[in-house]
């Protein structure tokens, strides 16, 4: 599918803009306090000319053929895009935690690493992220590290989404 920038673009967007508009794919989690399992994802990118881009995703846990066995992860938040490639993410979950993160982008890629987390009361314990997105042969590619229940950060999610 043809990627074309918007017209009202912010000029400090420009280096993540590959990252306008939704993405479908499928991905693997693991973590050593879980079992491992699939899932669907779609991840919604939009910008309205204002520096920064509004970000949503939704997961849905799948069976080895595919199919939906219930639903998964929800966050939303803001891509603020800063000068020379500098980035901030705020981001929100349904599992009750907020999460600051600090990063750049450049050249289809975006790395970013937790500054702060704040969880809810009846939040699991989560202490810190990593999340690495990449252009990768036109799709999106991403990588997201944890810290929570007493492990290290280590890889938890991954997934491999295409444009549509």
């Amino acid at each position: 599918m043809p990627f074309e920038l918007p017209e009202n673009l912010h000029p400090d967007c420009g280096p993540a803009a590959w990252l306008l508009g939704t993405w479908r794919g499928n991905g693997h989690g693991d973590y050593p306090t879980i079992e491992p399992y699939q899932f669907s994802q779609e991840l919604i990118f939009t910008h309205d000319g204002r520096p920064f881009f509004h970000y949503m995703a939704r997961a849905w846990i799948i069976d080895e053929a595919g199919e939906k066995v219930r639903d998964g992860a929800i966050e939303t938040g803001f891509l603020r895009c800063r000068p020379e490639g500098k980035v901030e993410l705020l981001l929100t979950h349904n599992t009750g935690f907020v999460e600051i993160y600090y990063g750049t982008a450049e050249g289809g890629k975006l790395d970013l690493t937790t500054d702060a987390v704040v969880r809810t009361e009846t939040a699991k314990e989560y202490v810190a992220g990593k999340r690495l997105y990449g252009n990768v042969e036109g799709d999106l590619l991403y990588a997201y590290d944890m810290a929570a229940m007493g492990e290290a950060l280590q890889p938890h999610t991954w997934a491999r989404l295409q444009r549509g």
